[in-house]
């Protein structure tokens, strides 16, 4: 297995059919892509089973797909109205502009030798330790290298709308940036219906916008964007135990998609770098080819957002316990998950290149449970009508039993099994000759993308052989 780079990775999606630039044919929409046949089933199939472990598996979390609208009220109460922002250097000689927290991290990052430890230590996000490093070090333009950045002002990056036929203030809405606020105005309607005991959870995926200043770095940083959140409601007084229990889960969740463990880390987010709702954070982060960044999301958000909403609405949240106990606010532990990362992240760890027969060949080492397409189904020779019919016999099996199966009939084998493998297929089934007739009739041969190592196996236990 070889280092892979960003380059290996945008190339084989956008090549086999995964990832493809939005809006392609009109030269594209910078922080926007569309994801391919394969790229949308391996996308569903890791939200799929992100549901199946934190939903359905589970008697404690509630599952609820909120509308992206909603009223303006929500962000303003939220404090994202006034608090979600980026800072933005802007050059006033060619007007391009950039995320100044990204453009001082980069240029520590290429000079290393211009900064002592104990500076490099004070880097952190505040305006004025970015206007600080940008004046101290003469820091010029990415784009045109002059040196006329301004000093950092601060972007809102919601994407603002208007509701109905009139523009005016009270028709203004904003695409969601996050899809928890959904779930916080919902959690009256959850305790109304349900009653839960506490501590119990509202989990939803769905899309989320952020009108970012410098998408980069293929999926990693878009501006339209897949969650999957957990809201966790527990005890103001048992949070801790919540906290730690669910940045566990999290980790756990990343080794059962197939990440290394020894490439997953867990950073504590200080005091300068928390959102603004956050008074603990921990971002697990995960070594990318373009280094290691951040891939999760776990903070305590107190009771802020059922506080603030209950302050604007009227409504009363509190939550009154069974027991005929004191009514309170429940504090919320919030554990976040990036779809597109996660998905970025699990192929990035499945790139593998090795050599088969002096050849070299990259594939897809993906998680049998995880692949896009469970298995390949070929005749030997397409122009064999006794051939093509035994395995259209076995395909149908096949698809009947796994559903994500594939006929592939162009070229010779060996082209088959490599474009098999660079899509990750765990199976390529091949009906042979020796299928037919002879001592083997009935049996098929069954290649493993992994090893290579092909086995005749019978028909009739196929599908146990397997084992998907």
């Amino acid at each position: 297995m070889s280092d892979v780079s960003l380059e290996d990775i945008v190339s084989l999606c956008k090549r086999r059919g995964f990832i493809y630039p939005g809006s392609d044919i009109y030269g594209g929409l910078s922080g926007t892509w569309d994801y391919g046949p394969l790229g949308v089933q391996l996308k569903r199939n890791i939200s799929n089973l992100w549901w199946k472990t934190f939903v359905e598996d589970r008697d404690d979390m509630y599952g609820i797909d909120a509308a992206i609208l909603m009223n303006q009220k929500v962000w303003q109460a939220s404090g994202h109205v006034g608090g979600f922002n980026d800072p933005l250097f802007e050059c006033n000689n060619c007007k391009n502009r950039f995320r100044a927290d990204h453009l001082v991290e980069n240029w520590i990052d290429a000079h290393p030798d211009k900064l002592n430890a104990v500076i490099h230590e004070a880097y952190n996000q505040s305006p004025e330790t970015l206007n600080h490093y940008k004046n101290l070090y003469k820091m010029a333009c990415p784009n045109c290298g002059k040196q006329e950045l301004s000093d950092v002002r601060q972007f809102n990056m919601m994407f603002k709308t208007h509701v109905g036929a009139v523009e005016d203030e009270t028709s203004v809405s904003y695409l969601r940036p996050e899809t928890a606020q959904g779930m916080f105005v919902n959690f009256k309607n959850v305790v109304d219906s349900f009653y839960p005991d506490v501590p119990f959870g509202m989990a939803q995926i769905g899309k989320a916008f952020r009108n970012e200043i410098a998408p980069r770095d293929f999926i990693f940083r878009v501006r339209e964007l897949e969650q999957m959140e957990i809201e966790y409601f527990v005890q103001p007084d048992g949070w801790r135990e919540q906290f730690d229990y669910w940045l566990d889960q999290q980790k756990q969740f990343l080794i059962g998609l197939g990440l290394a463990e020894e490439k997953i880390h867990q950073v504590e987010i200080g005091p300068d770098d928390r959102a603004h709702y956050s008074k603990h954070s921990v971002d697990t982060e995960f070594d990318f080819p373009f280094g290691q960044k951040e891939l999760l999301g776990c903070a305590y958000r107190t009771d802020y957002d059922l506080s603030k909403h209950q302050a604007a609405s009227g409504k009363n949240l509190e939550y009154r316990p069974k027991d005929g106990g004191t009514p309170y606010i429940p504090h919320v532990i919030e554990p976040t998950f990036g779809l597109d990362r996660l998905f970025l992240a699990v192929v990035a760890s499945a790139y593998c290149e090795d050599e088969v027969n002096g050849e070299k060949r990259s594939f897809l080492k993906l998680p049998a449970h995880l692949a896009p397409i469970s298995v390949a189904v070929s005749p030997l020779l397409k122009n064999k009508p006794e051939l093509v019919a035994k395995a259209k016999e076995v395909f149908a099996m096949l698809k009947k039993e796994f559903g994500s199966v594939t006929w592939d009939d162009n070229s010779n084998v060996g082209k088959r099994y490599r474009r098999s493998d660079e899509i990750g297929i765990p199976y390529h089934v091949t009906i042979d000759f020796d299928t037919l007739e002879g001592d083997n009739a009935g049996t098929v041969t069954v290649r493993n993308r992994d090893t290579t190592e092909q086995t005749r196996v019978g028909i009739e236990d196929l599908v146990a052989n397997l084992a998907l």
